[in-house]
């Protein structure tokens, strides 16, 4: 009999997904185990990841994404080990984690379960590494913030059993199901996993089946593993809170007396009302609020160049209808920001070019939907000039100010120019990872060579060996640091962590042979990750530009349609297909009218990368030019395609 079955259910996370495999492996060693991941059906290359790196990996793919439960049940009916270890794919485990953990269950046979010692990506512990039953009284305590309050007592402490040493073994009520090793005898008897509960909840409603069923649940502190994706990414989430909370309803009215049922449900919903409310509160507020200035800043900005044109050129005052002010001006601002928008100006980290680009785009736009308009609507071209003039001088002065006040988004360049990293491994992989952060076009401040071997002093780039670490963090001021987890054990990455968490350096880990560079960026982003900038149609600023282009050419189009019209066959259908893309209905170029689940979703199309070629394509061919055009996203190739075919506007 094997001694171990190691299930992770993946959905959508393949860079992590490869560490987390890497790290397992590693840790394996003697012990013999078979390794389950059930995918739920990703679209991000997952599967052909581990065909090529994992071969030994046993998979289940689903073609639909069938929660984590149902999930984790396909591969426990097929699992042959001793033990069951359900293992989340954004999770490193050290070297030891496995053979000590077996250990200890070998050694306690009452034990049912067992849960870890879950550090976050810059070393912290998590809090959710052992937690009490949610009974009403726990989960009054913490929702109304007596359990932070009180963290050591045991009356108001026990939804995270803050009270108990975190550095010390305990029998606990629950387990997480980022790492929940269980025997596979205590499974067979208390059954799988609930598959009422989609996702969140499982864990807690098995934890307690466990213990009903005479088993005891233990929290082992003598290994720890890293858990990527901590409550600080969770508790912002809207969707999260109401999953979440949910989950804690059925759990409550399938193991709670009714009247302790009603009375938790009560909570969990006054719970639901306070965190989600308060989290879309933020987020509006977080969203509007820069917006806002800008809208308010810009129309005061008009009202003022309409004062001093008026009084320098000497014009009678209010020449200009208040009528029409109060209309265009609020319009063209709109206009200006939305361009902005689409160019990337609010994007981070900050660059001018985009500000400058979306405020020119706006400006165009207006002058040409100007000359459109009656006689009696056009009031000033001249302020439609100062205007614009005036939005791009306040975008700079604005994003400058905001910068200098330390506001993160609005920093220049890239917010990444001052950090000063630290690669540390072999010199080979000191290379390769100093090759891939080129690729991935992250700006630094500094880069340094920290080796784990004798030679490495002949390095250009050398600043220390492994056991100088802490010295050449305060002589080098290095913000981050990389660890290569082919030279670094994980035990010893996680040992530097756990040292240096109140350093205040952020950590990163490069898998071998592997294009991404996985850590921890910042509080609200518990998993990051650095990897080679693949251009697609997917990412954000395409989609914008994308859309921006759509909308200027349709612009064009309709601004000369009395002579492009003529050369159209079917001229109600290009008047028809203008204004549909126009209006966001339609894209210029995408992949026509059919939907391509295997590339980033566009809009039915007029046209397709394929159209007005000099050849005839067959489906593979076609196939590959789709697959170029989305993964290499230029606004040029749209211009070509349509210049191509401008003719047949009206297809």
């Amino acid at each position: 009999m094997l001694q171990l079955s190691i299930i992770i259910v993946n959905y959508n996370v393949k860079h992590f997904l490869e560490q987390c495999l890497y790290s397992v492996y590693k840790a394996l060693g003697d012990i013999s185990a078979e390794v389950f991941v059930v995918d739920n059906n990703s679209v991000d290359g997952s599967i052909g990841l581990i065909k090529e790196k994992f071969r030994e990996v046993i998979i289940i793919s689903n073609k639909v994404n069938k929660g984590f439960s149902a999930a984790n049940n396909q591969a426990i009916l097929q699992s042959k080990g001793k033990y069951v270890l359900l293992l989340n794919p954004d999770t490193v485990v050290q070297e030891d984690t496995f053979s000590k953990t077996i250990a200890f269950m070998d050694a306690h046979p009452e034990a049912g379960g067992l849960g870890i010692k879950m550090l976050d990506g810059k070393g912290n512990f998590l809090p959710e590494s052992k937690r009490g039953l949610p009974k009403p009284s726990v989960a009054f305590y913490k929702i109304f913030g007596l359990a932070k309050l009180f963290p050591n007592s045991k009356k108001f402490g026990q939804y995270h059993l803050t009270y108990l040493d975190k550095n010390a073994n305990h029998q606990v009520d629950v387990l997480s199901g980022a790492f929940m090793l269980i025997r596979k005898d205590c499974l067979d008897k208390v059954g799988l996993l609930d598959e009422t509960f989609f996702m969140y909840g499982e864990d807690i409603d098995l934890s307690y089946r466990i213990t009903q069923a005479g088993y005891k649940n233990y929290y082992f502190s003598e290994s720890s593993i890293i858990h990527y994706k901590g409550e600080s990414t969770k508790k912002s989430s809207v969707n999260y809170v109401i999953i979440f909370y949910k989950a804690m309803a059925i759990f409550a009215g399938k193991h709670f007396t009714q009247s302790n049922a009603r009375f938790f449900n009560f909570l969990i919903y006054l719970a639901i009302a306070l965190r989600a409310g308060g989290a879309i509160f933020s987020r509006i507020l977080k969203q509007l609020l820069f917006p806002v200035f800008d809208l308010a800043s810009m129309l005061a900005g008009m009202y003022l160049c309409k004062t001093l044109y008026e009084t320098y050129f000497k014009l009678y005052p209010n020449l200009y209808s208040e009528q029409l002010t109060n209309v265009f001006f609020p319009l063209y601002t709109v206009t200006w920001m939305f361009f902005v928008y689409l160019s990337g100006g609010y994007d981070s980290p900050l660059k001018y070019r985009r500000i400058l680009r979306g405020v020119l785009v706006g400006m165009a736009f207006i002058l040409i939907v100007y000359g459109l308009l009656p006689e009696q609507y056009r009031f000033s071209r001249a302020l439609i000039l100062i205007g614009s003039v005036m939005a791009l001088f306040y975008y700079v002065l604005s994003r400058w100010v905001f910068g200098k006040m330390n506001i993160q988004k609005f920093k220049h360049g890239s917010y990444k120019t001052n950090t000063r990293i630290a690669i540390i491994g072999s010199e080979t992989e000191f290379k390769r990872v100093m090759d891939l952060l080129e690729k991935t076009k992250i700006k630094t401040g500094f880069i340094g060579f920290i080796s784990n071997e004798s030679n490495g002093t002949k390095n250009q780039y050398y600043i220390g060996n492994f056991d100088q670490l802490d010295e050449t963090i305060q002589i080098h001021r290095i913000t981050e640091i990389i660890f290569c987890a082919r030279d670094v054990s994980s035990s010893d990455i996680i040992g530097k962590m756990i040292k240096l968490v109140t350093r205040g350096v952020e950590f990163k880990i490069a898998p071998p042979e592997s294009l991404s560079i996985i850590g921890s960026n910042s509080i609200d982003t518990a998993g990051d990750l650095y990897v080679i900038d693949i251009n697609n149609l997917g990412r954000p600023e395409n989609r914008r530009k994308k859309r921006l282009f759509d909308i200027l050419l349709s612009t064009v189009a309709l601004a000369f349609s009395p002579v492009i019209i003529w050369f159209q066959n079917n001229k109600l259908r290009f008047i028809s297909n203008t204004l549909r893309v126009f209006f966001g209905f339609f894209s210029w170029v995408g992949y026509g009218k059919n939907e391509r689940l295997d590339l980033p979703e566009i809009r039915p199309s007029v046209f397709t990368p394929a159209d007005g070629l000099s050849q005839q394509l067959n489906e593979e061919q076609t196939k590959r030019v789709f697959l170029n055009y989305s993964k290499d996203y230029q606004s040029e190739n749209d211009l070509k395609i349509i210049l191509r075919n401008w003719r047949k506007l009206d297809q």
